[in-house]
Parts: structure tokens; sequence; C-alpha cells
């Protein structure tokens, strides 16, 4: 049990010596670091393109830095072990001043973007984010720089269901099977008998149904298992506690829904309407999360998690004001990790390959004995 609590929060392997076993021996990556930018920028363009032609958005300038007091920035987790960096500019000769975070990820501003944007229902908006997340053990999946194509949908309240979000969600996959298309158009290269391609379909199936299937490992453990079953899924409904007393994994309490009751296809009660994609690596042997995404809290289920997580007193703050008050629009959203989609598109060891960031050096090292470019 003490391994599931540890596996809540904090992604991440969290041990070097466990990292080296992990890395693949006798690499060789498929293209040369300078095929690699252009086949990431192509990939970076139909995406972009495709995306907001799928789930009718528009392209949108996003903050790399918010105010402290908007309430805005993304906390990750309900546990309060990932925090963001905070600054404070003097301005004015500190008589008009601002304390300041760097985004983690822009959750939270994108749903009060679709107000000030002034977008209608069916109508969305997409960004090209930047975050630091300083809190992460870096590996060959996570840095403390973070990319995400963060995109967010005004909808209904009648669109507050599993089915629509299996629908957004199978438009999404659409999009990066596409992706994956075309990048071997580009490269043919890219299709090999030694890493399979990602399946044509995505596999939908409940937290829940997977602690069955699993009940003693810990969450990475179930999902590197399912993965291995089915390699490309669909976890739904993360956050609520599970039959054993964990959630699958923390979530923020004032984005994704994770509270409201739902019914399985097959008429069983569940929880959640939010979700993670994850893949078979075949390069790494590895689960790979390349989306978290859901349809956002309204104002009921906005007090029941904060409620839930203790955390009733964010309810003063903007952001959380504009959704008790209905003051935004009813949503859904999610951030696809741009660095995590193309190591997995172009079959990569690791993320510094496709991502220009620090490293410590004992894992720059690994990496070149391994054979593995890692950008510097």
């Amino acid at each position: 049990m003490a391994d599931k609590k540890a596996d809540l929060a904090g992604p991440g392997i969290g041990d070097y010596a466990e990292l080296e076993k992990i890395l693949p021996q006798n690499y060789s990556s498929l293209l040369s670091p300078k095929e690699t930018q252009i086949a990431t920028y192509a990939l970076k363009d139909y995406i972009e393109e495709n995306l907001c032609k799928e789930l009718n958005l528009i392209r949108v300038t996003v903050p790399l830095i918010v105010d402290v007091e908007s309430g805005v920035n993304d906390y990750l987790d309900r546990d309060g072990s990932r925090t963001p960096i905070r600054f404070h500019i003097s301005n004015d000769y500190n008589k008009n001043p601002v304390d300041a975070e760097v985004v983690q990820a822009a959750t939270k501003w994108k749903r009060m973007a679709l107000k000030q944007f002034g977008m209608n229902i069916g109508e969305g908006l997409l960004t090209d984010m930047r975050a630091v997340r300083k809190d992460y053990f870096l590996d060959h999946d996570h840095s403390a720089y973070v990319d995400q194509w963060d995109w967010e949908l005004a909808i209904t309240k009648d669109q507050r269901n599993l089915k629509f979000l299996r629908q957004v969600v199978e438009k999404i996959w659409k999009v990066l099977k596409g992706a994956e298309n075309h990048v071997q158009k580009l490269f043919p290269k890219l299709k090999t008998d030694k890493y399979p391609d990602l399946p044509e379909k995505l596999t939908f199936i409940h937290a829940e149904d997977i602690l069955d299937r699993y009940p003693d490992l810990p969450r990475k453990q179930r999902e590197t298992a399912i993965v291995q079953e089915y390699p490309a899924i669909f976890i739904i409904g993360i956050g609520w506690v599970l039959k054993d007393g964990y959630p699958h994994e923390m979530r923020a309490a004032d984005y994704d829904d994770w509270v409201t009751e739902t019914t399985s296809e097959d008429g069983r009660p569940m929880h959640g309407m939010n979700g993670d994609i994850l893949v078979w690596n075949p390069v790494t042997k590895r689960r790979h999360e390349l989306t978290s995404m859901g349809i956002r809290v309204n104002a009921e289920t906005l007090k029941k998690q904060l409620e839930i997580s203790g955390q009733l007193d964010f309810l003063k703050l903007p952001y959380h004001q504009a959704i008790t008050n209905n003051q935004i629009p009813l949503s859904i959203g999610g951030g696809i990790g741009q660095s995590r989609t193309f190591m997995s598109l172009l079959k990569k060891a690791h993320i510094g390959e496709v991502s220009a960031t620090v490293w410590p050096k004992i894992l720059k090292d690994m990496s070149k004995k391994k054979n593995i470019h890692v950008i510097e």
C-alpha cells in the first residue's frame, strides 16, 4: 500500500540507476538530429492545423507568467507537492508591484479565455503553451520545460457526459494517427517492424476496471500492464478514490470533473468525466502518456471537489468565483504534450532528442553512452 501512495503524484522514475536499466541498449535513432528538427516541425504544423479543424478551434496567444492573485495557475495535483516558480516584479519603484508565477499549464487560463475571446458554444481555442515544472524528476520522458497544445472548447450542459467526451477523444486520436502517417510519408524510414506504429483504434477503459484487473499493483505498474495488452488506451475517471482507497492518480480539484457519477457502457456505476491517453512506447518499452483532458467542473462539482481536497478557501479566487457564478462557459479541454508526442511518433528514446532544455550531467553522460543525441 505504501507503493500505491507513493505512486499517486510526482511523475518520473525517480532514480538514475533504475533509468540506466530502462534506456534501450544498442539504440540508434531512425532520424539524424537535422532530420529530427524538420520532422518535428512538420508534425507540429500538421497537428495544430488538424486539431483546429476537428474541434473547431482557433489559435490564440497564451501567457508564460500569471498574476498570483488570479488563481489561474495549474497546481497539477491536490497534495501541494508541485509548486510553481514565483517572483516579485517591483514595478514603478515598488509602488505598483506584481507578484507573478511561471505557469505550470494553462488549464484554468484557457477556460477564462473562452469568455475573453468571445467563444460561442461549439467554438474553442488552441494554445502553443510553454511552462516550467521545477519539481519533476528529470528522466527520459519528463523535463522541467514543458510544451503542450493546451486547448479548450465551450460546450452545453447536455454535452457534459461520457459519450461526448469519447467523441472528442476519438477526434484527437484521428489527428495523432494522421500526423504519424504524414511524417512517415516525409520520412519513410520511420516505418519499421522494429518499432510498431500506433494502433488505428484507441481502447477506452475505466480506471476502476484497470484496478479490478490488477488490484495489487500501484498505478504506474497497472498502466504498464494494460498498455502491453492494449497499446493505446484512454483511461476514464482519474481522481476519484477507487475501491482500494486511492485515486488512480491525484488530480487537481478545480479543472477536470472527477466526482460526477456516470455509468459504464454495460451499465455499471462509475465516476469522473476525464482521462488520459497512454500508449506503449516500443523504444523504451514503457507506458507513455500523450495527453490529459476532461470535461471541466461546473459550480456544483467544483465545490464538491474542493471540499474533498480540503481546499474550499480557493473559492474566493477570481477563477473559482467565475465558475461558481456561471460567468464563464462550461467546457471540455486538455493538454497534449508536444515533445511527448514527437518522441512517440519519431520513435525516440529520450525527450531531449526533440526538446532543448536543461539536464543533469549524470543523465547527459548516460545518454551519450547509449548513443542518444540529447539537444544541448
